[in-house]
C-alpha cells in the first residue's frame, strides 16, 4: 500500500481556521478511494502560497520527502502547494528523484498539467495584486486612507479607511513643523520631545529620522503631505525576496504616486509647510568635513534623541575620541 502525506494551506488570517481541517478531510477521502495509507499530515495556516521559504509546514513536508517518508503527496489542489512556477519545478525534480507522485482531488498530476497549473497559480497571484491595487486607488480617490499609520490620526470605528485627527498629537505635529521652520534641527526637536516625555509614534524615543524622513521613500513627519490635506499613496512597491521570502519595499518614482485631496485631515497650514520644505531643501553648511570610523561608530546612541553617534573631525591633528559615560548616560568629546 502506498504511503500518503497530506498537505493543506490557507493564505489569509481572515479565512476560517477550519479550512485546513476541511482540506485534510477531503484528502483523506481521496486516499481511502485510491487505497493510500495516510502516514503524515502537514499544514500552513494564514500563510501566502507565493513563496515556499516562509512556510514551516511545507519545509517539514519536503524534509520528510528527502527522508523518503512517503510515496504520494496529496493536496486539495495544486495552488494549495504551489503558487510559483519556480517553486513547483524545483520541488517536482526533488519529488521525482525520490519516486514521489502528486495527487489532487482531480487525480494524479502529470508533468505537463502540473506545469500549466503552476503557471495559472502564479498568474492568479499577479492578477490579484492588480485588483488589490485598483481597489486601493478607489479608496484614495474617495478621500479615504489606503493603509499604514500616520502620527496625528486614528481610524474611525466602523468606517474602514476613514481617519480622524487626534488633537493632542496634532499639536505635536504643529510644534515640529514650527520649530523646524524656525531653524531647529530634527535632532534638537527629537531631543526636546523626549525631554518633555511626549510619546513617540513607535518605539521608546523620538529619533531625528522619524522627523526628517527619507526623500526617496517620502516618509517622516516633515514629508508627510497628509498634514496639509493631501493623501499620497503608492510611494513604494512591495516585492518578495526570492531567497528569503521576506517582503521588501522599493521606492516608486513620483510619477507613479497617487494623490487625492483630504482637507478634513489638514493639520499644518500652507505657510508653515512651505517654510519647512524650503528649509529642508537648503543644503546644510554644518556637515562635518571629516569623518573617521572608530571601533564603536554606529553602536553608540545619544540618550537625548536616540540618534547614532560617532567620532567626527580632528583635534590637534588627531581623530577625536568619544567616551561613553554609562553611569551618567552622556558622551564626552576630547
Amino acid at each position: 500500500m502506498l504511503r500518503a502525506a497530506i498537505y493543506a494551506r490557507y493564505s489569509s488570517d481572515q479565512q476560517s481556521d477550519k479550512s485546513v481541517e476541511d482540506q485534510i478531510a477531503l484528502c483523506r477521502e481521496l486516499c481511502q478511494r485510491e487505497g493510500f495509507s495516510v502516514v503524515a499530515t502537514f499544514s500552513d495556516r494564514a500563510i501566502s502560497g507565493a513563496s515556499v521559504i516562509n512556510r514551516p509546514g511545507y519545509q517539514s513536508l519536503m524534509r520528510a520527502a528527502e527522508a523518503k517518508g512517503f510515496d504520494v503527496l496529496v493536496a486539495e489542489d495544486m495552488d494549495r502547494v504551489f503558487r510559483d512556477q519556480g517553486d513547483y519545478h524545483h520541488a517536482r525534480k526533488r519529488l521525482d528523484h525520490h519516486g514521489i507522485t502528486i495527487h489532487t482531488a482531480t487525480g494524479r498530476v502529470g508533468k505537463l498539467d502540473g506545469a500549466l497549473r503552476a503557471l495559472m497559480g502564479e498568474m492568479y497571484i499577479d492578477n490579484l495584486r492588480l485588483h488589490v491595487i485598483r481597489g486601493l486607488e478607489g479608496v484614495v480617490r474617495s478621500g479615504r486612507h489606503a493603509g499604514g499609520k500616520a502620527y496625528g490620526y486614528r481610524p474611525v470605528l466602523g468606517r474602514p479607511g476613514e481617519l480622524e485627527i487626534v488633537e493632542g498629537q496634532a499639536e505635536v505635529v504643529r510644534r515640529i513643523f514650527k520649530e523646524f521652520a524656525q531653524g531647529k534641527t530634527a535632532r534638537d526637536i527629537a531631543g526636546s520631545l523626549n525631554a518633555d516625555k511626549i510619546e513617540p509614534p513607535s518605539g521608546l524615543r523620538w529619533n531625528a529620522s522619524t522627523i526628517y524622513g527619507n526623500v526617496q521613500r517620502g516618509n517622516g513627519i516633515l514629508l508627510n503631505e497628509v498634514y496639509v490635506g493631501q493623501i499620497v499613496w503608492n510611494k513604494v512597491t512591495m516585492v518578495k525576496d526570492p531567497s528569503t521570502g521576506k517582503r521588501l519595499s522599493r521606492p516608486n518614482p513620483a510619477a507613479k504616486h497617487r494623490r487625492a485631496p483630504a482637507p478634513h485631515l489638514r493639520i499644518v497650514d500652507d505657510k508653515t509647510w512651505a517654510a519647512a520644505q524650503a528649509r529642508r531643501r537648503t543644503p546644510s553648511d554644518t556637515k562635518p568635513k571629516f569623518r573617521v570610523a572608530r571601533l564603536l561608530s554606529g553602536l553608540l546612541r545619544c540618550p537625548t534623541c536616540g540618534g547614532g553617534m560617532g567620532s567626527v573631525g580632528l583635534h590637534r591633528g588627531e581623530p577625536r575620541r568619544a567616551v561613553l559615560d554609562v553611569s551618567r548616560e552622556w558622551v564626552l568629546h576630547e
